[in-house]
């Protein structure tokens, strides 16, 4: 094959495949609007967002941001161990990447708690209406990421050569793209 046809190969074959990148470019798109909407209400009602925001835990999402970034270190490093056909390496990151999730989930359901104790719920005001939807959102992608990361981890621990780079890659990419819309959330939701 010439480095031509690799260059092309690799432009439409990104890792994880092409629909993935649309559906994660959607996505990030879909969160971005979001929170074009989210501004323009601030704009409308800035006392009730100053206030609302106040309500929230800044330290257990700063928290929870230190997580998903670890996380998505070891998935990384995952990827790169499977690529090196050092599956026992690549499962064991792929379940600290897992392990990083369940500790965010963890933590977002104990500050969810809190929030409904204190009555602060969907419909309280525009500020909790954007919170609920936007942090519940991306809650489930990252259960969704992680039941892919488990899934790929249990078949690396009974069939690892018929793990296909391509899934392990298309896991790393939907990890990724969670850590990436927390990054995005996280100081509009909670700093700003």
């Amino acid at each position: 094959m010439d480095t031509q046809s690799v260059k092309y190969k690799n432009f439409f074959y990104p890792p994880g495949g092409i629909l993935l990148w649309m559906i994660i470019f959607v996505e990030i798109l879909s969160f971005g609007l979001a929170l074009v909407a989210f501004s323009h209400y601030s704009g409308l009602e800035p006392e009730v967002f100053r206030q609302s925001r106040q309500s929230l835990h800044a330290g257990m999402a700063t928290i929870n941001t230190l997580i998903l970034l670890s996380s998505g270190y070891f998935m990384a490093v995952a990827v790169n161990h499977f690529k090196n056909q050092l599956f026992k390496k690549a499962r064991a990151n792929l379940l600290f990447a897992a392990g990083g999730g369940l500790v965010f989930v963890v933590v977002k359901s104990i500050e969810y708690a809190g929030k409904l104790e204190a009555g602060l719920t969907l419909s309280g005001n525009m500020f909790f209406t954007f919170y609920w939807l936007l942090t519940g959102f991306h809650l489930i992608h990252v259960i969704t990421g992680l039941v892919i990361l488990l899934a790929i981890g249990h078949k690396l621990r009974h069939q690892p050569a018929s793990v296909d780079a391509e899934d392990v890659e298309a896991g790393g990419a939907f990890w990724h793209m969670c850590d990436l819309i927390w990054l995005m959330l996280f100081p509009v939701l909670y700093l700003f």
